[in-house]
């Protein structure tokens, strides 16, 4: 396959030297893809080859970027991807996951200690919007020239995805410190009951935190905003973030157990968007991976108590507010 619309000038790191990549893939077309997307990118491919060579100990050195490509899930290749996993985790080097829609699941379970860069059944511009992202984070990598059109859009897509963290990055830094913004994750203030100092000190209680709201309100909440797709076009109203707590409310509610694929639907983008944003989010402790103990090949999404606690508080000021309509 032939790229001719994206190139880069040759990327260094802080010492100026070109950017080194591992590229792991279960495919020999994948890992000829990717070998051509790192030379366009200037980086300097250390190793290439299967995922047998990370069992194997081959690979003896990770690159500054390591790619893993992997179609089918199979024990061999998770085998891998876990210690994958571990080695980038110490080593410090950007881990870049492509997946197919059925490894999606048992990929992403596998991955726990290492920050992914996920891409689940890339096109040509997700690619390029991942590798700009990599990019990003890497000293003195710049793009050759190209087309304004081209350049312009490329710049866009990386944008997209920096902007995703930094976003949920200053949400953590507000809410989970208790300085404001979006949510604020914090202990009500104490409250004494009754007059009189003595009994005050005797009876200090704190405010009840309300319950989570009734999940059947939350779902048509849900129902209600995806039925503007039918009217507008869907990209208007896209917010994943939103729509992943919502999803993970009502489930909490109804004690239900949400896999990975299906907050992937429920966050109503594509599955590379949806899975950059879950990370982001269990990274700020808005969301919890539980692993399922019955298969390790798979893992469950869930609100952090402190999420929840924001959900039910918000729910419960809206209640507040509507009652004063009445």
């Amino acid at each position: 396959m032939a790229y001719v619309d994206f190139s880069y000038a040759p990327a260094g790191d802080a010492a100026g030297l070109p950017i080194s990549v591992t590229i792991l893939a279960d495919r020999d077309d994948a890992r000829a893809d990717w070998c051509e997307f790192a030379d366009m990118a200037g980086w300097r491919v250390v190793h290439f080859g299967g995922f047998e060579s990370i069992a194997d100990d081959t690979v003896r050195v990770l690159g500054d970027v390591v790619v893993a490509d992997c179609r089918e899930a199979s024990a061999a290749v998770l085998a891998a991807l876990s210690r994958i996993d571990t080695r980038v985790a110490r080593s410090g080097a950007e881990l870049l996951v492509s997946a197919s829609d059925r490894a999606m699941e048992a990929v992403f379970a596998c991955l726990q200690q290492s920050s992914v860069h996920w891409l689940v059944e890339p096109a040509l511009g997700e690619r390029s919007a991942v590798l700009g992202g990599v990019m990003a984070r890497k000293p003195r990598a710049r793009l050759r020239d190209l087309s304004e059109h081209d350049r312009l859009t490329l710049l866009r897509l990386t944008e997209q995805v920096v902007d995703i963290a930094e976003r949920l990055e200053r949400l953590g830094q507000k809410g989970l410190n208790g300085d404001g913004g979006a949510f604020r994750f914090e202990s009500p203030a104490d409250r004494f009951k009754g007059e009189g100092g003595e009994r005050n000190r005797r009876e200090l209680i704190r405010k009840p935190r309300p319950p989570l709201p009734d999940p059947r309100l939350v779902r048509r909440i849900i129902q209600q905003r995806q039925l503007r797709a039918r009217f507008f076009d869907p990209e208007l109203f896209a917010d994943p973030a939103w729509d992943i707590l919502l999803d993970l409310t009502a489930a909490r509610a109804e004690h239900q157990r949400v896999s990975v694929t299906s907050l992937c639907i429920a966050s109503g983008v594509p599955p590379t968007t949806a899975l950059r944003w879950i990370g982001q989010m269990v990274e700020v402790g808005l969301l919890e991976r539980i692993e399922d103990e019955t298969d390790r090949r798979r893992a469950f999404i869930a609100l952090s108590d402190k999420a929840a606690d924001a959900m039910a508080r918000y729910f419960a000021e809206l209640g507040k507010e509507a009652s004063h309509l009445v």
